[in-house]
């Protein structure tokens, strides 16, 4: 084998184990304290943010492929934490709002998210923040418009 590929080098691994690790450790926090799973936090954080939009719109706004979001659209419904209507008309595109549960449970996590980014962050200036929030938008732009090898 010739190759130069180093795994622990390779930034797509680390990017991939990089996000992996935090997720793990938000779902757990997220699952442990309110029973919530990550796309189900998603689908809530996109409507306290953008109320009113259809669950393909949760989709492009999540990253979450549809299934993903109609599973947890699904819960969070029989849990009483959102609430659909259906658009008059068409009555295929169904409108998706927090409910009052649903408003409380968002307020809740968001302040459990918000603390563990800053644990994560602790330390870092903020000159070293927005060298590393520009680096992340110039990657997401550059992998999208590379696609697959």
């Amino acid at each position: 084998m010739s190759s130069d590929l180093k795994l622990e080098n390779f930034l797509p691994y680390r990017l991939a184990v990089l996000s992996n690790t935090v997720s793990t450790t938000v779902a757990r926090a997220y699952d442990k304290r309110f029973s919530v799973s990550i796309p189900e936090w998603r689908v809530i954080a996109v409507l306290g943010r953008f109320p009113g939009i259809s669950a393909v719109e949760v989709a492009e706004r999540t990253f979450l492929d549809k299934v993903a979001v109609s599973r947890a659209v699904t819960k969070l419904i029989k849990n009483g934490r959102v609430d659909r209507e259906f658009a008059d008309a068409d009555k295929r595109r169904s409108i998706l709002n927090l409910s009052q549960d649903g408003k409380k449970l968002h307020d809740e996590i968001a302040e459990l998210g918000l603390q563990f980014e800053r644990d994560l962050v602790e330390g870092f200036s903020a000159e070293e923040m927005e060298t590393l929030k520009s680096i992340m938008e110039r990657l997401m732009a550059r992998a999208g418009l590379i696609g697959p090898p």
